[in-house]
């Protein structure tokens, strides 16, 4: 079938508003017309070459739509549903599935970075010659097919435009909390970044009970946000941040998260935390990234430094879990949504994100399905 696709030719060039063919779905996966689809950091990056990624390609890799058509083997949605998708699917069988660590799938891997999907073959074509995928999604199109296992079903009340950033801005900060920090009411959490996974973090910290939610980010605006999404402390990241969390802390976080992935932020997470505290490490730093830690402190202080992929979670529990308390009031995640955009406008989407402008930007492709106030390329104001 023909469908409508944001194509990236390669890196730093404008994306291409182009028609691509897509072949039907295998046995084991499943063909989804694309409600909504979030614009991810991850995008941005890949776009600028700093993720590398095979090209041609459609990016794009936090989307929600309606499943038009099931492989035979497809047993866990069928047509008609509603679905997020996860940009990470998995075997099952693997070492990392059966102890229950599907984002470490041994099978998907391998996949993820060549383009492809998990048989090793494209599914998107132009004219011919073959286009590669993004995290098995490529939602950046009016539809995709996905890994079965990538597409999680939610309730047909769910807005697919939150839905779609559940699928991994929001499950990255959130899970990095409750998965993989598992942060304990009454503690102390400093987060450094306050984009949508930070933000993320920070609902997540507050109903996990944490008593005090220290954001530090360089943006004023991005700090005023933090604090009306339940930060107790916003703070920029001047030579004495590291001070003002041990004394707002009584001697440095239990947790902290590093949301940003950017240079000197995991030195001052570690020198921010208390003896026994945890540093989890959420932001993905540049290929070149070697940071170093002073060795003494880090075996007599007992610190624990972890990594967190997709917060360390089981997207098929997580997803539906969290959705549920978004329903119940308890997580705002409409009020990340700043701007919607049409499928040409993602470029203009990467500039308002590298200038600071957005919590979280959203293509929308139905209105109605997406669920949101405003129609695509106009402006959201928070509630």
């Amino acid at each position: 079938m023909d469908i409508t696709a944001s194509l990236m030719t390669r890196p730093g060039e404008p994306l291409e508003t182009v028609t691509l063919q897509l072949a039907d779905p295998r046995p084991d996966e499943v063909l989804v017309r694309l409600a909504a689809t979030g614009i991810c950091a991850s995008d941005a990056h890949t776009h600028s070459g700093r993720i590398p990624s095979p090209a041609p390609c459609v990016l794009g890799h936090e989307g929600a739509g309606v499943v038009e058509r099931v492989g035979s083997a497809v047993t866990t949605v069928t047509e008609g549903d509603h679905v997020a998708l996860s940009w990470m699917p998995n075997c099952g069988t693997c070492r990392h599935c059966v102890s229950g660590r599907p984002v470490l799938c041994t099978a998907a891997a391998p996949a993820l970075f060549a383009g492809t999907l998990l048989d090793g073959t494209t599914r998107l074509s132009r004219d011919g010659a073959p286009v590669s995928h993004y995290s098995f999604l490529s939602t950046f199109a009016t539809h995709c097919v996905v890994p079965a296992s990538s597409a999680i079903p939610v309730g047909p009340g769910v807005p697919l435009a939150v839905a779609a950033l559940v699928g991994c801005g929001v499950l990255t900060g959130y899970g990095a909390v409750v998965n993989r920090a598992r942060v304990h009411p009454g503690s102390s959490v400093v987060i450094f970044g306050a984009g949508g996974v930070g933000l993320s973090a920070v609902m997540a910290a507050r109903i996990s009970g944490a008593e005090q939610i220290l954001v530090c980010d360089p943006v004023v605006g991005k700090l005023e946000e933090a604090l009306s999404f339940g930060a107790t402390h916003a703070l920029l990241p001047d030579d004495g941040l590291v001070e003002r969390v041990r004394d707002l802390t009584g001697g440095g976080a239990d947790y902290a998260i590093d949301a940003a992935g950017s240079d000197g932020v995991l030195d001052r997470a570690f020198a921010a935390t208390v003896a026994g505290g945890t540093i989890v490490c959420v932001g993905l730093p540049g290929v070149h990234a070697r940071p170093s830690l002073p060795g003494p402190e880090l075996v007599r202080s007992e610190k624990i430094i972890t990594g967190s992929l997709y917060g360390s979670s089981r997207p098929s529990v997580d997803i539906p879990a969290i959705l549920r308390r978004y329903s119940a009031g308890h997580l705002p995640l409409d009020r990340l949504i700043t701007r919607t955009y049409p499928l040409d406008g993602i470029d203009r989407a990467f500039a308002d994100m590298r200038e600071g402008r957005l919590r979280r930007g959203v293509v929308v492709f139905d209105e109605a399905l997406a669920g949101l106030r405003g129609a695509a390329d106009s402006a959201l104001v928070a509630a």
